[in-house]
């Protein structure tokens, strides 16, 4: 347990406001915020997941999906309890949701430093932040990130998107890289199926960009529920609007967790959804659980020339020595191959 960062006294009978995210949770004394694991201690805010790290691997940086950020190396991954949504398709559900009861003090404590000398010792470019919503653990991830730069690792975000401004403002300059789940492009499929709201979203995607962070964004598409033509067209627009150049993951959907009765995405959706992203002026497009070949390396956009080249599990094969094309030597925007 840590004092949190984000967070005032509100001045009513000792609660506090906590800003860490869009939520805005107002916490009474001896209550917890929307993602649990965030308690009013006396006035005073506590993150309870501070170190109770609940799983840490290897992976490779296309898993996450990161495909034009240090493509083919690998990524000591961790996540603790807990998450400021509500998902009834989370696939990390056993990690991701927690009880107003639980007891994290229970769990094993990580030190900052731990993981960093995992990473080195296991060869890693770079630490994931990710399996649970990272927000809900940011003073843990910062710490971290901070020494992983001393180390010459870099420090890359799976994230819902859901950061408040000045959580965006303390991550610039530690976190290198985002994924960025856009759910949909309903704010009505947010509040019904997340707890949350769209426009959060959109503007931390903005935000990041700005910041000089490296974006990619993904959408699961969900059969009948997000998978609309005009739909699909909003996202893809927005995505452009940012810039054309940042890489747009459209995965399949599996059943699981509350959602067990939703049939999977045909591949065919996930083509189609592509296709109109294509239209819409996005460069650089993948499908992720589907491998539908046409969108599954990345080539140049000046000449078509295949840049990097993927083996069916999307890991990287063959990248170039330089941020350039082999082919016809335009440069190759959006894509670190280090930093």
């Amino acid at each position: 347990m840590k004092e949190a960062s984000f967070y005032k006294e509100n001045g009513q009978e000792g609660g506090v406001s906590c800003f860490l995210c869009a939520h805005g949770c107002r916490i009474p004394r001896d209550g917890r915020g929307f993602c649990k694991v965030r308690e009013n201690r006396g006035g005073k805010l506590f993150s309870l997941v501070y170190g109770r790290v609940s799983n840490m691997d290897v992976e490779f940086i296309e898993k996450k999906p990161l495909y034009h950020f240090l493509p083919g190396s690998t990524s000591l991954s961790i996540g603790t309890p807990g998450c400021n949504f509500q998902c009834p398709w989370c696939q990390n559900w056993r990690l991701s949701r927690v009880s107003n009861a639980e007891r994290f003090e229970q769990r094993p404590f990580t030190e900052p430093e731990l993981v960093v000398e995992r990473a080195v010792l296991e060869n890693c470019r770079s630490i994931c932040y990710t399996y649970n919503e990272p927000t809900i653990f940011m003073e843990y991830a910062l710490d971290t990130a901070e020494l992983a730069h001393q180390e010459n690792l870099l420090n890359v975000m799976v994230t819902n998107g859901y950061q408040s401004d000045r959580t965006v403002g303390a991550m610039q300059g530690l976190i290198d890289a985002v994924n960025v789940d856009v759910k949909s492009f309903s704010d009505s499929y947010y509040r019904r199926f997340c707890g949350a709201r769209l426009q959060p979203v959109l503007d931390t995607v903005r935000r990041m960009h700005a910041a000089g962070m490296h974006v990619e964004i993904t959408t699961l598409l969900v059969p009948e529920l997000n998978d609309g033509e005009e739909e699909i067209r909003g996202i893809a627009r927005f995505i452009a609007s940012v810039s054309p150049e940042i890489p747009w993951h459209i995965t399949g959907f599996h059943p699981d967790y509350e959602a067990r009765d939703i049939a999977p995405t045909p591949p065919e959706s996930i083509k189609k959804s592509l296709e109109i992203a294509e239209d819409q002026g996005l460069r650089h497009l993948y499908a992720g659980n589907v491998d539908i070949p046409e969108f599954h390396d990345t080539r140049c956009a000046q000449c078509g020339e295949v840049t990097i080249a993927r083996d069916p599990l999307g890991r990287a094969t063959a990248t170039p020595e330089k941020e350039s094309c082999p082919s016809c030597n335009a440069t190759l925007k959006g894509i670190v191959l280090d930093r």
